[in-house]
């Protein structure tokens, strides 16, 4: 149901594309992940050097935008992947080809004596396979960035939680799959940032996004709000407008972790955004001010009635992005991103994210914008705005 905490991970882990194994080792003792000291002090600023730097991945949503920010401030990239996603991307850029899995097809041979200053790991979803590429690159590092989950927190009942936060487990760490419900999806991830650190110690970032959007977007999670206002008639909001959302654009997270990378900046982060608190209402009023021909008329419809239509009909009601800001999501939008903030993490306005989100959107092939991955089917919607108003009626 829209309320569980299960939903809100699944619909984080929905676009996660990963390449599982079966055996695992046993994970690292249990640690805070945080770290009592918080991010490292940086060395004097690298901003002009030259670095080379590998991703784990690199054609998928992040990727790509890290791939640019890295690419603009000079820096020489490595993409390490199968080449199985657009591999036509970047032809001008070295690409090793392997699998994450050491036991699968010639797994990480290509990564065998190479060196680099930095990687980033765009692709780690269970701790065998990022223990395996972390151990191996380990002498030939100088520092490793894994991208985690604000998902991997255990309680998200509480506003303003920062990196201290107690991190969610698991009764069996060797699982390498994400669950029925993406149960397993957080723990893993903060398993994979324990193995991360304990192969490198002191020298990893672990960086924990919220919702990733922008131009690229392969969910359409954030971008349904913006293309359903375009469409304009009557359109079911849930909760009200005042409701906390947070979202990143995904050049802005790239622009900063390429900033990690240039000051050699380690610790643990929340990275979520923009730098305004925004809301459910703030969302809409920039999909409007992106359509002005748009003729949509907004009914908000309590999270009450939501969550008990979802339950009768069995099969939960998808909103994206959105979630009940009370009980135990009333702080998953709330998540505290100051210290990612005073490394230089910035955010642009999400006006202009939802801009160039429209114009990449419709560029694209009819056939893919005629498949929306997320969001209320017009029937749906229709469905349930007529049962809100005739049950409204009746009071």
């Amino acid at each position: 149901m829209i309320e569980r905490r299960s939903f809100l991970l699944g619909s984080l882990a929905a676009a996660a594309s990963t390449t599982l194994g079966c055996a695992s080792q046993a994970p690292p003792p249990p640690a805070d992940p945080a770290g009592a000291a918080g991010p490292s002090a940086p060395p004097p600023p690298e901003t002009n050097q030259k670095k080379s730097l590998l991703i784990l991945g690199g054609t998928g949503f992040v990727g790509p935008a890290v791939v640019e920010a890295a690419r603009a401030r000079g820096f020489s990239v490595t993409l390490f992947n199968r080449g199985k996603t657009r591999p036509e991307l970047f032809p001008d850029i070295e690409k090793l080809r392997g699998n994450r899995d050491p036991n699968k097809d010639e797994g990480l041979k290509a990564l065998e004596g190479r060196s680099f200053d930095a990687v980033i790991d765009t692709s780690g979803y269970v701790p065998r396979i990022v223990r395996a590429s972390a151990e191996l690159l380990a002498k030939n590092v100088k520092q490793y960035i894994f991208i985690s989950s604000i998902s991997v927190y255990k309680d998200n009942s509480t506003p303003n939680m920062d990196e201290t936060a107690a991190v969610g487990t698991i009764s069996d760490p060797t699982v390498e799959t994400m669950g029925k419900e993406f149960e397993n999806y957080g723990p893993l991830k903060a398993l994979c940032e324990q193995a991360a650190e304990k192969a490198m110690p002191g020298r990893v970032a672990n960086v924990r996004p919220g919702y990733i959007v922008g131009p690229g977007d392969p969910t359409d999670r954030f971008t349904y709000w913006p293309l359903r206002v375009a469409k304009g008639g009557e359109m079911l909001v849930p909760g009200t407008p005042n409701d906390p959302i947070q979202v990143i654009d995904v050049r802005d997270l790239a622009e900063w972790l390429v900033k990690l990378v240039a000051e050699n900046t380690t610790g643990v982060f929340n990275a979520t955004g923009p730098g305004a608190p925004l809301t459910m209402g703030g969302v809409i009023e920039a999909s409007k001010k992106a359509s002005p021909k748009s003729d949509v008329k907004l009914t908000w419809v309590p999270n009450a009635w939501l969550e008990k239509k979802g339950k009768e009909g069995g099969d939960g009601i998808d909103l994206p992005i959105w979630a009940p800001p009370e009980g135990e999501t009333a702080g998953f939008h709330r998540v505290n991103v100051d210290r990612a903030k005073k490394t230089g993490l910035t955010f642009r306005p999400i006006d202009t994210t939802v801009v160039d989100l429209l114009a990449w959107f419709n560029g694209l092939p009819p056939e893919r914008k005629d498949k929306r991955r997320a969001g209320l089917t017009p029937e749906r919607e229709a469905e349930l705005l007529k049962a809100f108003h005739e049950e409204s009626k009746k009071k």
